[in-house]
């Protein structure tokens, strides 16, 4: 029994068709057969039921459909972090980020990264979802940037810095910058937000801030993309809430009022990783500094 074995089981396992499993990995269709009929052999264990129509999974080839799908993707994941290792400081590192680092810190972050580290390959990736936990643990990045600590056996985290989260108005707004004494005043108020029932970090921030405050937002339109929503309120179609970073981006008719509530930036990455690049990446992004 072989990994490439493993693979042809696998793919078999998902297409139930031989013809098109084999014409999806290159070999006759004989050829698969025979390999599907070794490992049975071999595993003592009936893998397929099939006749001249139909290929089905037996009970013990679904269990071992199971088992060796997450044998085979930690091996995917071993051998493609084994071949960024041995490509040294001329390799590349990946990172994910948060959007609302994209405007002040990132480029910041980026340009050291280049003075200093000029033969680095950096491949950068904004997540949907900001699992951030689950992207390092399955090597699916080196470093992450986000607003929460991560706390897992397997990861360090360092806090990089705060800021407070703003009101994002239309320069025509009626509210001031000292005027604002309580959230509720903005309960005629359009907002556009971040989804309240998302779980990322951003969303449950908001969730709790406007729940200390007892205060529910109409809100008209949901994105979590902040550039997206500084146009939107620029064209006066409402409000909106988002980190001070967002300032940078200096777009038109648009004014910022600080919060009080403030939120993090942290740095992650795999504890006891091997790749010295990558700590030498963590120290860089610790020199950062943005006003």
């Amino acid at each position: 029994m072989n990994i490439l074995q493993i693979k042809y089981f696998l793919i078999l396992a998902n297409e139930l068709h031989f013809w098109r499993t084999a014409e999806k990995i290159f070999i006759s269709q004989s050829t698969l057969s025979r390999q599907i009929q070794s490992l049975e052999e071999e595993l003592g264990v009936k893998l397929f039921e099939r006749d001249k129509r139909n290929v089905k999974l037996t009970d013990a080839g679904k269990f071992i459909q199971d088992k060796w799908t997450v044998i085979i993707n930690e091996l995917d994941q071993v051998h493609r972090q084994a071949r960024k290792i041995d490509k040294g400081i001329t390799g590349q590192v990946s990172i994910t980020y948060p959007g609302s680092i994209a405007f002040k810190f990132l480029p910041t972050f980026l340009e050291i990264l280049n003075t200093n580290l000029p033969e680095l390959k950096l491949e950068l990736t904004e997540p949907v979802d900001e699992n951030h936990e689950k992207l390092l643990l399955n090597y699916e990045t080196d470093i992450a940037f986000s607003r929460d600590e991560i706390k897992n056996i397997n990861i360090d985290s360092l806090k990089l810095s705060s800021e407070p989260i703003c009101l994002v108005v239309p320069n025509n707004h009626w509210l001031g910058e000292k005027s604002l004494n309580s959230l509720k005043e903005l309960r005629d108020e359009k907002f556009i937000i971040s989804g309240l029932h998302q779980k990322t970090f951003f969303s449950s921030l908001l969730r709790n801030f406007f729940i200390k405050h007892d205060f529910e937002p109409k809100t008209i339109i949901e994105s979590d993309f902040g550039g997206m929503i500084l146009n939107l309120v620029s064209k006066e179609l409402g409000i909106s809430i988002l980190p001070l970073s967002f300032k940078i981006a200096k777009i038109q008719n648009i004014r910022f009022i600080e919060l009080d509530e403030e939120i993090d930036l942290y740095i992650h990455w795999r504890k006891n990783e091997p790749n010295k690049t990558v700590k030498k990446v963590v120290k860089y992004a610790e020199t950062v500094r943005v006003e």
